[in-house]
């Protein structure tokens, strides 16, 4: 494999993982962040707080993975989303469309067994001069 066909993406700026796997890997023009939930970037453990500061927590973790790797929620095509609690996905989706820049990417959402959190989230982003330029060549 090519050395540079894979590259991790790392941000100070949010929590690092817990296990052996990296922030974010970037492949060409994708960008794939794995699971970020509502983790203080200062502890590396759960927030305090209520369904809603848990939300807002992932997206900042998110956004400060994607900023890392010159990217925005924006540049977000695909969202998996996991929720404990099934019933909170009206609350989820009022979030969500505060939040999640539109055109809204695609998105699967599934309740999960999380541990001390409520929500976590992965995506994939692309990076769109590269898209393009991908697109183009013969």
């Amino acid at each position: 494999m090519h050395p540079e066909f894979k590259q991790s993406v790392t941000s100070g700026q949010a929590p690092a993982g817990r296990g052996p796997f990296p922030q974010a890997v970037r492949v060409g023009p994708l960008v794939f962040l794995s699971g970020q939930g509502p983790i203080s970037r200062e502890t590396n453990r759960p927030i305090e707080g209520n369904f809603t500061a848990q939300v807002r927590e992932t997206f900042a973790n998110l956004a400060n993975i994607l900023r890392a790797a010159g990217l925005s929620l924006a540049h977000v095509v695909k969202v998996t989303v996991y929720l404990t609690d099934i019933a909170r996905v009206p609350e989820f989706n009022h979030l969500y469309e505060e939040l999640m820049p539109k055109p809204y990417p695609a998105r699967t959402l599934v309740q999960a067994g999380l541990r001390g959190i409520d929500v976590e989230m992965d995506v994939i982003a692309a990076h769109p001069a590269i898209t393009v330029w991908a697109a183009t060549r013969p």
